[in-house]
Order: C-alpha cells, then structure tokens, then sequence
C-alpha cells in the first residue's frame, strides 16, 4: 500500500521579469553554453533549468543526448545523475529519524555491528593492517557529514584507497548486495577517527543500506513510494526500463585525440544488484527539479511533504567540526565543491561565506553536484532552484559549475536579501 495519496503538483511557468529576473541576462546563458561548450565538442549537450517562487523561468536545451546515433537532447531525456543521488538519500534517511526510528547520534554499530571493531588506519597494506582503535565510535551523523573515515577507492591517494580499489569495494562492482557490501566496508580500516575530518566516500551508500534495513523495506522501495512517488518523479530509479530507453543518453568522456568519446561506466539498463544511495540514480531536469522544490518548499511540494521545515533547517547547517569550512577540515582530493567558504550538512555543501567562495551569491544557498558534471543548487534567500544537466566525466574537468552560478545570480535583478 502506497503511504501517500497526495501528489505535488504541476510545476508552473512564467516570465523572468514577472519575479525580478532579467531574460535578456538569462537568455545570454544559452549562448555562453553553446559557444564555450557543446558547439565546440566540449560536452555533448546541456539541460538548464531555472525556477524562482516556484516558478519556472528559465529552460535550455542544446546538444546531443547521443552523438553516434544522432539523437537530439530533450527536456524529458534521462541523464546519470550519480552523486546527486546523495541528497535524496539523505532526505529518506531524515524521514526515519522524524518517525524516531532513528536518531543521528546512535552509532553506526548499532545498527551495523561489523563496524565494532573496525579500526583507524595507522600502517600496513592489503591485509596486513595495523590500526588503533577510533577516539570515538562512528556516528550516523558521521555517515551524513562525510566525517565518517571511509574513502572512495578512486581517490588513489592512501593505502586504505588502494584496498577500496582492491577489494572492488564500490557499490557498482558488489554483486551480492548492500549487507554484503557495507559487511566488506568494515573489514578495511577507516582513514581517520570519525568526527575529526572530512573525506568523501561511501558513506552515503551505507546511509542508503541503513534506510532500507530501518524502514524494513528494499531501499529502492523507500525511495519510490515516500519520494518519487509523491513528488512526481516520473523517470526517477536506480535504471532506465526498456519502454523509456530511446530517452537515456549517452556519457562521454575526452578521449586522447580531444573528442568526446563514449565511456564505459556502470550499467544502467538493468536493476542493479547493489543500489548505490551515493551515486546509483538517473534522472530528468523536470523530475530533479521537483525534488529540489520540495527542499526549497521546507520540505514539501504541495501537499507532498518529505520532511518537515525544522529538520530541514537541521539538515542545512553546516556540521563539520568546529563548524569551519571545508578547507580547513577537508582530507579529500575529490568533491563536489569549492573549499573556501564552504561548510557541509547532511547531505550536500552549503555557502557559509560568499567572499570565501569568490562567488556572487547567498549565505545558506546549498547544492551538490554529480560525476557527470551535472549540478543543482537552491538558493533559499532569494526563492531560486536551478538544476543543470550534461554527460560529461570528470565533473573537474571544466569551471562550469561556478560559471553558471555568477550568470544565473546575475540575473536576479530584484534581490530579496
């Protein structure tokens, strides 16, 4: 039985001026896109959607969704949202602490007891590790901030990297599914005590195995019916079925020769074995875009409610340790975000300093971005969501993330700060 009966309402249209944006300025984004971009085989294709009030003012559309076919990018097209998959997690696992299922502070052996007797990485390799024990345990809220310890093998940075990589320990090559997983995860010291530092990895993927063994339900499940579902998300999922596989792109990447090649990355055709809460979903603009209303919303969209506006508030403050930014606490040689002025909640990256950022912008706007150079932000003092779609990896490739910030916030012509 589905627990909503509500569903979020249509998103509405209207004109740039009509909310103090200026169309002029927002029109001379497609052309930036275009010329600096996809015309010159930069990136295949480009999707850009702007929102204020919940108001949809602005949309681009240009490039391929697949180069060798010769298939046009459309709004509706399903992209690789990878770790844009993060938030949404997050949000499912808040939805279980408002029941009192769960709370941040339970540590995760709790919940996951392999995580007892898992060590902080001291020296050694493979499995000839020596480790002491954590100043404290790991804590959910650890999972949630990325101050958890765990990495991502791809960073090829440290030893406990090297094991990640070794061990195949990455939800897209586990076959034997999330217990089995974070079951492994443990097994491999952690890069630091928990609450000490900040590193990207896995632990959102172990927040998604949490939703599911919390809720008693498939993790996938969860999301459909408390997310998706209500939201509207119509071509949300952990893969693209046979009946819309005409609107999934392609991925590309840079080859040596300096043209877009196709990637080989995880397939997302078929139900995977081992959903990912870290980087597992495909998506549409539309579809994200609603997500993003719901946030900007206090938590809802419509009549859809995820969370509630106070265990939002929560989930935007920045939680690192200390409260300080990401520069100051950051481990890691792979994100999602600048460093400077920049602290982190329970999900995503929030400005906590717009000079720091060098970034015209607002304190508490938030966002998060995937693999794929794909990116969203909600900027809550002046009502704007802007999602933005490609297929391109590695996200670091380009600046395009900053530059559409500056363009589209130079749009906003009457600032409600």
């Amino acid at each position: 039985m589905r627990r909503f009966a509500f569903r979020a309402p249509a998103m509405t249209t209207t004109s740039p001026a009509a909310v103090g944006m200026c169309p002029q300025r927002l029109a001379r984004i497609d052309r930036f896109l275009a010329e600096r971009y996809v015309d010159p085989g930069r990136l295949p294709c480009a999707v850009l959607q702007v929102a204020r009030g919940g108001r949809v003012v602005h949309r681009t559309v240009l490039g391929k969704a697949s180069l060798e076919r010769d298939v046009p990018m459309r709004e509706d097209t399903i992209v690789r949202i990878y770790s844009m998959t993060k938030p949404i997690t997050s949000i499912a696992f808040m939805m279980l602490v408002e029941e009192g299922k769960v709370a941040l502070d339970d540590p995760v052996e709790r919940w996951i007891p392999a995580f007892k007797n898992t060590g902080v990485y001291r020296s050694g390799a493979g499995g000839a590790w020596l480790t002491t024990p954590p100043a404290a345990p790991m804590r959910i809220i650890d999972l949630l901030r990325h101050t958890s310890g765990l990495t991502y093998g791809f960073q090829l940075r440290s030893n406990v990297d090297a094991a990640y990589r070794a061990n195949k320990l990455d939800p897209f090559e586990q076959r034997e599914g999330l217990e089995a997983f974070v079951t492994a995860l443990a097994q491999v010291p952690l890069e630091f005590s928990p609450g000490t530092a900040w590193n990207y990895g896995v632990s959102t993927d172990v927040v998604g195995y949490l939703v599911g063994l919390i809720s008693g339900r498939p993790f996938p499940q969860f999301l459909q019916e408390r997310i998706f579902d209500p939201l509207g998300m119509v071509d949300t999922g952990f893969f693209v079925p046979d009946e819309k596989a005409d609107r999934f792109a392609d991925c590309y990447v840079m080859s040596s020769a300096g043209r877009l090649a196709p990637t080989t990355g995880p397939d997302f055709r078929k139900p995977p074995a081992t959903p990912s809460g870290g980087g597992g979903l495909v998506s549409t603009a539309a579809d994200y875009l609603r997500f993003c209303e719901a946030l900007r919303g206090g938590g809802a969209l419509g009549e859809a409610r995820l969370v509630g506006p106070k265990t939002l508030a929560l989930m935007r403050c920045n939680h690192l340790p200390g409260r300080r930014d990401l520069a100051d606490v950051s481990v890691s040689m792979f994100s999602e975000a600048m460093y400077q002025g920049v602290g982190f909640g329970l999900g995503f990256a929030m400005t906590t300093d717009p000079a720091r950022t060098g970034i015209a912008g607002s304190p508490g706007e938030y966002w998060w971005g995937g693999m794929a150079s794909t990116a969203f932000w909600i900027d809550p003092v002046e009502d704007v969501c802007v999602v933005f779609l490609t297929q391109f990896v590695p996200s670091s490739t380009y600046p395009i993330r900053r530059e559409l910030r500056t363009m589209v916030n130079a749009a906003i012509l009457e600032s409600k700060a």
